[in-house]
């Protein structure tokens, strides 16, 4: 085989194994490593090196807290558990608290249920005494043969006038049942004077401020005159008046005297008998007005509180 000779001026290709040209291997080697700048400040310390003083009072605190905490573990141990009365002595007194206030409110309540009169200028009726009923009192009528007490609430009738309902109470502790005395509008009787035969009164229902009141309208037992209660303060008309009528001799009414209450509109006699309500007022008798005397006309003022009779004349 012949040689063929190499053209002058071209560079010779040949090269030793694992040779590169330099321009070449400047392209392939990778860059030279830079050290890190992110290293801290720490981790180039070398081992005889001091940390820096804000590093020494980190690590201080940090001891510092881990002790406390373990002591506090410690002496919780040792303690014991907190006893029952220290956790619950709040609560206990919210307890308290809030009973006394609903106790002063009841009898702020109570108090409010009182006549007009103040507590010094009325007494409560003693049955060793003679007691005459005045204008002003607040009493309880008692029917005479079933002992149930004359009895209103804010319930209207759910036929008739549907004004509101007038019945006959068994319980004598009900609030319900007191009634005021009152007068006629234009008269000269005053609070405090006493209350003859044949005088023309109103009863007024203590707590809703009606007046006892009888129409044309039947009653839903019997079917008798409705007997209710109507108006206000400031609204009354002759459907409001009873005529009293006392039973013996007697020429005044007195507490546990025998009357008998005759409406003037209408001439029907206050009466009550043993048929009772079964839905709304269940238990409760039934009120009515009736055109003649009979047993059941007979009431009595029983409970209240009696003014005493006024002096001046």
């Amino acid at each position: 085989m012949s040689l063929m000779s190499r053209p002058r001026g071209e560079p010779s290709r040949s090269f030793r194994a694992g040779a590169l040209p330099s321009n070449e291997a400047a392209a392939v080697a990778p860059p030279a490593t830079q050290p890190s700048q992110g290293l801290s400040r720490r981790s180039r310390a070398g081992p005889g090196e001091r940390q820096q003083p804000g590093e020494a009072a980190s690590l201080a605190v940090a001891l510092a807290r881990e002790r406390i905490r373990r002591s506090g573990e410690a002496e919780g141990e040792e303690e014991g558990p907190v006893p029952f009365w220290q956790r619950t002595w709040f609560l206990a007194l919210l307890l308290a608290m809030a009973a006394a206030s609903f106790a002063i409110a009841l009898l702020l309540y109570l108090g409010l249920d009182l006549p007009e009169a103040s507590p010094a200028q009325s007494y409560a009726a003693d049955p060793d005494n003679v007691v005459e009923i005045t204008y002003g009192s607040a009493i309880k009528l008692m029917h005479e043969r079933t002992k149930f007490r004359l009895h209103s609430h804010d319930v209207p009738y759910g036929s008739g006038s549907g004004q509101q309902s007038v019945t006959s109470f068994p319980n004598v502790d009900d609030s319900n049942s007191y009634w005021i005395v009152r007068p006629q509008p234009d008269t000269s009787a005053k609070q405090g004077d006493p209350i003859t035969h044949g005088t023309v009164v109103r009863l007024q229902h203590m707590r809703t401020r009606k007046w006892l009141h009888s129409h044309m309208h039947a009653s839903p037992i019997t079917g008798n005159l409705e007997v209710s209660c109507f108006g206000g303060e400031n609204e009354s008309d002759t459907g409001d008046y009873w005529r009293l009528e006392i039973e013996g001799s007697g020429k005044s009414w007195r507490q546990n005297q025998k009357i008998r209450l005759r409406h003037v509109d209408t001439g029907g006699y206050l009466h009550s008998h043993d048929r009772k309500y079964t839905r709304i007022a269940g238990g409760q008798q039934e009120v009515c007005g009736v055109g003649d005397k009979r047993p059941d006309n007979v009431w009595l003022a029983a409970e209240g509180v009696y003014l005493p009779v006024n002096q001046q004349k």
